[in-house]
C-alpha cells in the first residue's frame, strides 16, 4: 500500500506525545454524498473555495484535519503525523477523558452514513489499522466511531459502517 502525503498546517503538539492510545473512524464527502471532488484534500489544506458550493459557506475559515483519508478507490493521503495531533474531534469525551485530539488519531473515511462504504475502503483501513495497532497500544476495544465520543453533535461513521466486518478484518491479520 502506498500513502501520499500531504501536509496540513492543521494541527499541533501533542500535550502528551507517549499517550497515542485510541482510533476514531469519521466519514466526510465534499459537496455531502458526491465523491473523488478533490474538496476534502483542500479542507484540510484550506485551501477549499467556500464559494464553489452553496453548502461550502459553513466551512468559511474552519481549520481542521485528520491524520488520514481513505478515498473510495482505496487510496490513503496523510495529512498529519500520527505523532502530532490533528483537529479531527472537536468537543470530545472518551472513558472519562476530554478532548480526544490529544491521544487518538482520526482516520476519515470518504463516505457518508447511509452510503455503503467500498472494500478497497475496508482493506486500505485494515492495513492502516494494524499499522498503527503495531506501534501504539490501541486494541480493537480502543477503535471507536466519531458519534461515540461526540454524541448528539456527530453521527460518523453512520449507520453503513460495517462494524463487525472490519473488527473481523482485523482478527484475520
Amino acid at each position: 500500500m502506498t500513502v501520499e502525503h500531504c501536509p496540513s498546517p492543521n494541527f499541533n503538539v501533542r500535550p502528551i506525545i507517549d499517550d497515542i492510545s485510541l482510533l476514531v473512524i469519521h466519514n466526510i464527502s465534499l459537496p455531502a454524498g458526491v465523491f473523488a471532488t478533490g474538496h476534502i484534500k483542500q479542507l484540510f489544506t484550506n485551501t477549499l473555495d467556500c464559494t464553489a458550493h452553496p453548502s461550502f459557506a459553513d466551512l468559511d475559515g474552519l481549520t481542521v484535519s485528520a491524520h488520514c483519508l481513505i478515498e473510495r478507490d482505496g487510496n490513503v493521503i496523510q495529512f498529519v503525523s500520527f505523532l502530532d495531533r490533528a483537529w479531527h474531534a472537536g468537543v470530545s469525551h472518551y472513558k472519562g477523558r476530554d478532548n480526544c485530539n490529544d491521544f487518538s488519531i482520526g482516520i476519515e473515511l470518504e463516505g457518508t452514513d447511509d452510503l455503503p462504504y467500498t472494500q478497497q475502503q475496508y482493506n486500505s483501513l485494515s492495513l492502516v489499522t494494524h499499522a498503527i495497532m503495531q506501534q501504539y497500544p490501541i486494541t480493537p476495544s480502543r477503535i471507536t466511531g466519531h458519534c461515540d465520543i461526540a454524541p448528539g453533535r456527530k453521527s460518523d461513521p453512520g449507520q453503513a459502517f460495517d462494524w463487525s466486518g472490519y473488527f473481523s478484518m482485523l482478527a484475520q491479520k
